[in-house]
């Protein structure tokens, strides 16, 4: 693919060059313990290239929501040492008061991270004078936090004007990948969207249905699509009063020659907890009193047969309530085809947003995906077809 972004094989010599990087090191912490590194392992690559190379690396990243404020209890030097053991090498933590004491004293090839990004009220605005004040502290800037490239931050899209700007080997991963998945794919394409309501994604389902050959719909939000067939689904999750943008939807994907899959058999249960009765039965046999928490294995079945004649594979929600069991099973079923067709070569599968991961890491084949993307937001509005700032800048 031809790319409009340049990379770190573009960036020459770095030797006692001072290079920001932009990371994602927004990690869940509890009791001073991060209870998941996903974020750090992905910021390894970046960050230990540049240092072998010999550059002063500075990590800008954010950490919470302090909307401009000081507040300890979200300073990046809680991050720094869970950073400096993933990384296996040393890290310092760089007060911003001093900042450009600190760096110029840095050797060649030493890591440092400055203070949370969002401590400057100018951040979240991308303020000239936060992105000068930032732009003065390096020579050149690396984006490496796709699931950040969503907001057009100081430290996000502005310093990408103000410093020679190149991609970090995590978003160079993630942007060819996305490429792959809907910017060039090699059809048949299928996309699989699921969670509990259609108002949360309808952007992407009719950005989708002009993209792709088959849209398989699941979780909640496929009960409305039902409704709007005409199927009564009891006391299912649905939102009755997007039943005629559901159908706007479907009457969009007819003119586009998209296949739209939903379920014709469903797991049912009266009350929703862990591993209550259930019945699984057509889709028009569900009682006043049921409600539909996951597909059917009939309709899953079929789905896996989708796609084995499918290219490539875009995944976004669960197919049922997959957190309580037994409403996993569809979810589980269906990742495993998918990662086995990857696994054979087959198909370029591309999953993302929070539950999709877990879904996927409950299932056991997240590591059999092509790609995983643990962005949220940032995914859901490329699948939406938004052009993304933090990435519009790198390409300009």
């Amino acid at each position: 693919m031809a790319r409009n972004f340049k990379t770190l094989d573009d960036m020459g010599d770095v030797t006692g060059k001072r290079v920001l990087v932009r990371e994602d090191l927004n990690v869940p912490m509890a009791d001073g313990v991060v209870t998941d590194d996903t974020r750090l392992r992905a910021a390894v690559s970046t960050v230990a290239e540049l240092a072998d190379k010999g550059a002063k690396v500075i990590v800008l990243a954010h950490f919470g929501r302090p909307k401009g404020q000081r507040d300890p209890s979200m300073s990046l030097a809680l991050v720094t040492l869970p950073f400096q053991q993933v990384l296996g090498r040393e890290v310092r933590f760089i007060d911003d008061q001093h900042a450009a004491e600190v760096i110029d004293k840095m050797q060649d090839g030493e890591v440092g991270i400055l203070e949370n990004t969002r401590f400057d009220p100018g951040e979240e605005k991308n303020a000239p004078d936060t992105i000068e004040r930032l732009a003065a502290l390096g020579d050149l800037y690396v984006n490496d936090a796709f699931s950040a490239a969503h907001r057009a931050h100081a430290s996000t899209e502005g310093l990408a004007h103000k410093l020679p700007a190149f991609a970090g080997r995590q978003m160079e991963a993630e942007l060819d990948a996305l490429d792959k998945a809907l910017g060039n794919p090699e059809h048949p394409v299928a996309a699989v969207v699921g969670g509990a309501k259609v108002s949360s994604k309808l952007d992407v389902l009719r950005h989708l249905v002009e993209k792709v050959d088959h849209l398989i719909i699941g979780g909640g939000m496929a009960n409305t699509f039902l409704a709007a067939r005409g199927v009564n689904v009891g006391n299912s999750l649905c939102e009755h009063d997007l039943t005629g943008t559901a159908e706007e939807i479907l009457e969009a994907a007819d003119k586009a020659n998209c296949t739209v899959h939903l379920p014709y058999d469903v797991v049912v249960a009266k009350e929703f907890k862990p591993n209550p009765p259930t019945r699984t039965v057509n889709v028009h046999e569900v009682a006043a009193d049921e409600m539909i928490l996951d597909v059917g294995p009939a309709a899953t079945e079929a789905l896996g047969d989708v796609l084995k004649n499918c290219r490539t594979l875009v995944w976004n929600g669960p197919m049922g309530a997959f957190e309580t069991p037994p409403f996993d099973a569809a979810t589980v079923a269906l990742a495993k085809t998918a990662a086995a067709l990857t696994k054979e070569g087959s198909l370029v599968s591309v999953a993302g947003g929070g539950d999709t991961v877990a879904a996927l890491n409950q299932a056991g084949v997240a590591d059999d995906f092509t790609f995983v993307s643990t962005a949220g937001g940032a995914f859901l509005e490329w699948m939406e077809g938004k052009e993304l700032p933090g990435v519009a800048a790198l390409a300009r």
